[in-house]
Protein backbone atom coordinates (compact mmCIF):
# COMPACT_ATOMS: atom_id res chain seq x y z
CA UNK A 1 0.00 0.00 0.00
CA UNK A 2 1.26 3.21 -1.12
CA UNK A 3 1.87 6.09 1.39
CA UNK A 4 -0.85 8.72 1.20
CA UNK A 5 0.87 12.54 0.07
CA UNK A 6 0.53 14.86 2.68
CA UNK A 7 -1.05 17.31 0.76
CA UNK A 8 -3.59 16.43 -1.96
CA UNK A 9 -4.54 19.27 -4.30
CA UNK A 10 -8.45 19.18 -5.15
CA UNK A 11 -10.59 20.62 -7.66
CA UNK A 12 -12.03 24.56 -7.32
CA UNK A 13 -15.64 23.46 -8.42
CA UNK A 14 -15.36 20.18 -5.75
CA UNK A 15 -14.05 22.64 -3.16
CA UNK A 16 -17.06 25.11 -3.79
CA UNK A 17 -19.79 22.25 -3.74
CA UNK A 18 -18.43 20.87 -0.63
CA UNK A 19 -17.80 24.53 1.36
CA UNK A 20 -20.47 27.13 -0.17
CA UNK A 21 -20.08 30.32 0.47
CA UNK A 22 -22.02 32.65 2.79
CA UNK A 23 -24.78 35.07 0.59
CA UNK A 24 -23.28 38.18 2.17
CA UNK A 25 -19.39 37.22 1.01
CA UNK A 26 -19.95 36.24 -2.45
CA UNK A 27 -18.08 38.20 -4.70
CA UNK A 28 -18.55 38.48 -8.60
CA UNK A 29 -15.62 38.89 -11.26
CA UNK A 30 -16.91 39.72 -14.44
CA UNK A 31 -15.16 38.96 -17.81
CA UNK A 32 -13.82 41.38 -19.93
CA UNK A 33 -13.61 41.61 -23.39
CA UNK A 34 -11.75 44.12 -25.82
CA UNK A 35 -14.00 46.71 -27.19
CA UNK A 36 -13.92 47.54 -31.37
CA UNK A 37 -11.81 51.14 -32.02
CA UNK A 38 -14.99 52.66 -33.87
CA UNK A 39 -17.14 51.54 -31.10
CA UNK A 40 -14.79 53.13 -28.54
CA UNK A 41 -14.61 56.64 -30.77
CA UNK A 42 -18.60 56.61 -30.83
CA UNK A 43 -18.53 56.20 -26.81
CA UNK A 44 -15.86 58.92 -26.03
CA UNK A 45 -16.88 62.95 -26.98
CA UNK A 46 -14.84 64.75 -28.78
CA UNK A 47 -12.68 67.60 -26.23
CA UNK A 48 -14.31 70.93 -27.12
CA UNK A 49 -11.26 74.09 -26.82
CA UNK A 50 -11.99 76.46 -24.02
CA UNK A 51 -12.54 79.84 -25.53
CA UNK A 52 -10.25 82.65 -23.50
CA UNK A 53 -12.04 84.73 -21.31
CA UNK A 54 -11.25 87.46 -24.39
CA UNK A 55 -13.32 85.82 -26.55
CA UNK A 56 -16.18 84.83 -24.43
CA UNK A 57 -15.98 88.69 -23.29
CA UNK A 58 -16.34 90.30 -26.60
CA UNK A 59 -17.82 89.01 -29.85
CA UNK A 60 -17.96 92.30 -31.86
CA UNK A 61 -16.56 92.81 -35.10
CA UNK A 62 -13.46 93.60 -35.49
CA UNK A 63 -14.10 97.35 -36.96
CA UNK A 64 -14.88 100.56 -34.54
CA UNK A 65 -16.59 103.56 -35.63
CA UNK A 66 -13.98 106.33 -35.63
CA UNK A 67 -13.79 110.33 -36.25
CA UNK A 68 -16.09 111.62 -39.65
CA UNK A 69 -13.75 112.36 -42.34
CA UNK A 70 -15.41 115.82 -42.55
CA UNK A 71 -17.82 117.59 -40.31
CA UNK A 72 -20.03 120.13 -41.24
CA UNK A 73 -22.87 120.57 -44.19
CA UNK A 74 -21.18 120.25 -47.60
CA UNK A 75 -22.39 118.70 -51.13
CA UNK A 76 -19.62 116.19 -52.03
CA UNK A 77 -18.80 114.32 -55.53
CA UNK A 78 -16.49 112.16 -55.77
CA UNK A 79 -15.12 108.42 -54.13
CA UNK A 80 -15.76 106.67 -50.78
CA UNK A 81 -13.63 104.02 -50.26
CA UNK A 82 -14.69 102.26 -47.25
CA UNK A 83 -13.21 99.54 -45.09
CA UNK A 84 -15.93 98.87 -42.74
CA UNK A 85 -19.78 98.74 -42.62
CA UNK A 86 -22.27 101.10 -44.94
CA UNK A 87 -26.10 101.29 -43.35
CA UNK A 88 -29.10 103.65 -43.96
CA UNK A 89 -31.31 104.76 -47.01
CA UNK A 90 -29.73 106.53 -50.16
CA UNK A 91 -32.08 108.34 -52.49
CA UNK A 92 -34.42 110.24 -50.34
CA UNK A 93 -34.98 113.61 -48.36
CA UNK A 94 -34.13 112.66 -44.59
CA UNK A 95 -32.89 109.92 -44.30
CA UNK A 96 -29.27 109.18 -43.02
CA UNK A 97 -26.46 107.34 -44.58
CA UNK A 98 -23.80 105.86 -41.28
CA UNK A 99 -20.51 104.51 -42.28
CA UNK A 100 -18.68 102.90 -39.64
CA UNK A 101 -14.64 102.63 -40.59
CA UNK A 102 -11.99 100.49 -39.33
CA UNK A 103 -9.53 102.43 -37.93
CA UNK A 104 -6.96 104.33 -39.66
CA UNK A 105 -3.41 104.54 -38.08
CA UNK A 106 -1.81 106.08 -40.73
CA UNK A 107 -2.52 108.82 -43.37
CA UNK A 108 -0.28 107.37 -45.94
CA UNK A 109 -2.90 105.52 -47.04
CA UNK A 110 -5.66 106.38 -50.13
CA UNK A 111 -7.89 109.36 -49.14
CA UNK A 112 -11.24 108.78 -47.43
CA UNK A 113 -12.89 111.33 -49.73
CA UNK A 114 -11.30 111.89 -53.11
CA UNK A 115 -13.38 114.34 -54.88
CA UNK A 116 -15.00 117.98 -54.82
CA UNK A 117 -16.50 119.49 -51.90
CA UNK A 118 -18.07 122.38 -51.66
CA UNK A 119 -19.81 123.90 -48.39
CA UNK A 120 -21.02 127.17 -46.79
CA UNK A 121 -20.32 128.10 -43.61
CA UNK A 122 -17.81 126.03 -41.94
CA UNK A 123 -16.15 122.27 -42.57
CA UNK A 124 -13.69 120.83 -40.17
CA UNK A 125 -11.41 118.20 -41.76
CA UNK A 126 -10.22 115.18 -39.89
CA UNK A 127 -9.22 112.79 -41.94
CA UNK A 128 -7.48 112.05 -45.50
CA UNK A 129 -9.05 114.76 -48.36
CA UNK A 130 -8.14 114.82 -51.70
CA UNK A 131 -9.42 116.82 -54.97
CA UNK A 132 -10.87 120.37 -54.24
CA UNK A 133 -12.53 122.37 -51.87
CA UNK A 134 -14.28 125.37 -52.34
CA UNK A 135 -16.05 127.76 -50.33
CA UNK A 136 -16.73 131.68 -50.92
CA UNK A 137 -18.09 132.99 -47.69
CA UNK A 138 -16.70 129.62 -45.66
CA UNK A 139 -14.33 128.62 -43.28
CA UNK A 140 -12.23 126.25 -43.41
CA UNK A 141 -10.59 124.10 -40.54
CA UNK A 142 -7.91 121.44 -41.19
CA UNK A 143 -7.43 119.31 -37.95
CA UNK A 144 -3.93 117.94 -36.43
CA UNK A 145 -4.30 114.81 -38.00
CA UNK A 146 -5.46 115.58 -40.87
CA UNK A 147 -4.38 115.80 -44.48
CA UNK A 148 -5.63 117.30 -47.28
CA UNK A 149 -3.90 116.58 -51.00
CA UNK A 150 -5.92 119.69 -52.79
CA UNK A 151 -7.00 123.19 -53.81
CA UNK A 152 -8.32 125.14 -51.43
CA UNK A 153 -10.30 128.21 -52.17
CA UNK A 154 -12.28 130.00 -49.72
CA UNK A 155 -12.59 132.44 -47.83
CA UNK A 156 -10.91 131.81 -44.18
CA UNK A 157 -8.40 128.33 -44.14
CA UNK A 158 -6.87 127.00 -40.35
CA UNK A 159 -4.75 124.99 -40.82
CA UNK A 160 -3.30 122.85 -37.88
CA UNK A 161 -2.45 119.30 -40.15
CA UNK A 162 -1.21 118.71 -43.52
CA UNK A 163 -1.79 120.48 -46.89
CA UNK A 164 -0.27 119.77 -49.99
CA UNK A 165 -2.01 122.09 -52.92
CA UNK A 166 -2.23 125.55 -53.13
CA UNK A 167 -4.45 127.36 -50.67
CA UNK A 168 -6.52 130.34 -51.48
CA UNK A 169 -8.12 132.38 -49.13
CA UNK A 170 -9.61 135.63 -50.09
CA UNK A 171 -9.75 136.93 -45.68
CA UNK A 172 -6.85 135.03 -44.15
CA UNK A 173 -5.08 131.70 -43.45
CA UNK A 174 -3.80 130.72 -40.01
CA UNK A 175 -1.16 128.40 -39.30
CA UNK A 176 -0.69 126.58 -36.10
CA UNK A 177 2.00 125.33 -34.76
CA UNK A 178 1.91 121.90 -35.92
CA UNK A 179 0.90 123.14 -39.66
CA UNK A 180 2.42 121.74 -42.96
CA UNK A 181 1.85 123.56 -45.99
CA UNK A 182 3.23 122.08 -49.31
CA UNK A 183 1.91 124.68 -51.77
CA UNK A 184 1.51 128.76 -53.01
CA UNK A 185 -0.57 130.37 -50.24
CA UNK A 186 -3.25 133.64 -51.75
CA UNK A 187 -4.67 135.37 -48.88
CA UNK A 188 -5.81 138.97 -47.60
CA UNK A 189 -3.86 138.05 -44.04
CA UNK A 190 -1.40 135.28 -43.12
CA UNK A 191 -0.51 134.70 -39.50
CA UNK A 192 2.02 131.83 -38.53
CA UNK A 193 2.72 130.49 -35.29
CA UNK A 194 6.47 129.27 -34.40
CA UNK A 195 6.99 125.60 -35.40
CA UNK A 196 5.03 125.75 -38.89
CA UNK A 197 6.22 124.93 -42.05
CA UNK A 198 5.17 126.80 -44.95
CA UNK A 199 6.67 125.26 -48.60
CA UNK A 200 6.08 127.81 -51.30
CA UNK A 201 5.06 130.89 -52.95
CA UNK A 202 2.86 133.29 -50.71
CA UNK A 203 1.18 136.50 -52.57
CA UNK A 204 -1.35 139.23 -50.76
CA UNK A 205 -4.49 139.65 -52.34
CA UNK A 206 -6.79 142.40 -51.34
CA UNK A 207 -9.94 141.74 -49.35
CA UNK A 208 -13.49 142.94 -51.73
CA UNK A 209 -15.15 144.07 -48.71
CA UNK A 210 -11.97 146.24 -47.35
CA UNK A 211 -11.25 147.64 -50.62
CA UNK A 212 -15.27 148.61 -50.59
Amino acid sequence: MSPKPALQRESIAADFANNPPLSNSISVVTESRMVPATNLAAMISPLRPVPRAKERVNKTPSFQPRIPVITGEALYRGLIPVDGVISGNLGATGNVLTIKQRPNGSLDSLPELNGDISFKDMLRINGHVAGTIASSKGTLIVDGSARVDASIEVAVCVVSGTVNGDVVAQERVELGSAAIINGDISTGSLSMKPGAIFTGNCRMIKNEETAQ
